[in-house]
């Protein structure tokens, strides 16, 4: 494993542009305060092509708006990014590259994804699955499993502070590194996968753990991440399954304190 430390980004609970306070009452018809979560439409431009109107919490813009690139396929590894410019007035941010890109046909093929807050994906969903080789090195205790899942409970967020959101943390084995939440899935992934491409992290030996069902986006955008493993306190969709076992990914769900069920990648479980 890497030398990285724990939570390097983690929820920030305390952040008054994430959460505001509402009045209601109860099922007894008292007067209750609040927090609700606050989301936000974000649009994204790749050079002068506007791409997406997403709507996020906006907590890292600019780990999501290249993260939601890099897994749509339309930034790639050799790609050079020469500035990422987030207006927080105008509710936009733009990535420019020194190459010059035209997705016009990509974009004319959507596919609504499963999600919360529904996202989008464009183009072929496949496109880069099939030629992935995931690492069959990297193992996990069941007892690392169970030390991980308890750290990420523990830890203060969004979800405990106002719910109504999704959270995704990239794992170095027990340790949990990069936690992002999001009122979909699909943004906190795409927030980890940004900040993964621009500071050259790579997925060979890392575990992923979502709160969200393990749907095949998720397991598409995992895999093409290159992380070996993917754990969700959730549960699965058929599709999902196949998809995992094809690419010969390590799928855990319903992970819940001491317990778990592992429908596909076994072999990378050790039960300590």
């Amino acid at each position: 494993m890497s030398d990285l430390i724990e939570f390097l980004i983690k929820p920030n609970p305390n952040d008054s542009r994430l959460t505001q306070k509402v009045t209601g009452k109860n099922q007894n018809r008292e007067k209750i305060s609040m927090s609700v979560t606050v989301e936000r439409p974000l649009t994204l431009f790749l050079n002068s092509q506007e791409i997406v109107t997403m709507m996020s919490i906006c907590d890292h813009p600019k780990y999501l708006a290249i993260g939601y690139l890099v897994n749509q396929n339309m930034i790639l590894p050799d790609d050079k990014i020469s500035s990422i410019d987030y207006d927080e007035e105008i509710e936009t941010v733009v990535v420019r590259t020194d190459s010059n890109t035209n997705f016009e046909a990509k974009l004319q093929k959507k596919t609504l994804t499963s999600g919360c807050a529904q996202g989008t994906v464009f183009g072929d969903l496949m496109e880069k699955f099939d030629k992935v080789q995931l690492s069959r090195d990297l193992t996990l205790k069941t007892s690392e499993l169970y030390t991980l899942i308890k750290k990420i409970n523990m830890a203060p967020s969004l979800y405990l502070e106002a719910g109504a959101i999704h959270g995704c943390v990239l794992c170095d084995g027990p340790k949990p590194v990069l936690y992002m939440e999001d009122v979909g899935r699909h943004n906190a992934v795409d927030k980890i996968a940004g900040y993964m491409y621009l500071h050259g992290i790579t997925g060979t030996n890392k575990i992923f753990y979502t709160t969200g069902r393990l749907t095949s986006e998720m397991v598409i955008k995992t895999v093409q991440m290159g992380i070996p493993i993917l754990v969700s306190r959730s549960g699965f969709t058929a599709w999902g399954v196949d998809l995992a076992r094809e690419a010969e990914l390590t799928l855990i769900g319903r992970a819940k304190g001491e317990r778990f069920i592992v429908l596909s990648g076994e072999q990378r479980i050790i039960y300590d």
